[in-house]
């Protein structure tokens, strides 16, 4: 299991939604056990870091983070039923591990060269 958790992007009709999994090889494995009724064998609760689906309104997966509202969820996946909206973003998000995690903060890596730089 990977150290911290990884988001799933899913890019909706009028927001962007991010949910957070732990391990990207079990939403593989996951994936690879869907039947041909949309069901798998692994329970989702095993995937999910965060039973909550995150939408961001600046668009993207990185940016400020709110909890989506039902209203959110029925726009864009046409249910507000969460187990069914988490489903749908485990099977057609896109994993964005490299994108940075709930907690995570960056430093600036350009501090040295200050403002005599950018032409001020």
């Amino acid at each position: 299991m990977a150290g911290s958790p990884h988001k799933l992007f899913y890019k909706g009709k009028e927001n962007d939604f991010v949910l957070f999994i732990d391990d990207p090889e079990l939403l593989s494995k996951y994936r690879k056990d869907i039947d041909t009724k949309g069901s798998s064998t692994i329970p989702i609760i095993d995937l999910v870091s965060i039973f909550k689906v995150f939408v961001n309104r600046q668009k993207g997966v990185d940016g400020i983070l709110d909890e989506a509202s039902k209203l959110d969820l029925l726009n864009d996946f046409g249910s507000s039923n969460i187990d069914l909206v988490i489903k749908i973003i485990l099977e057609k998000g896109d994993d964005k591990s490299g994108a940075h995690a709930i907690g995570d903060t960056t430093a600036s890596t350009n501090d040295s060269k200050g403002a005599r730089d950018s032409g001020n």
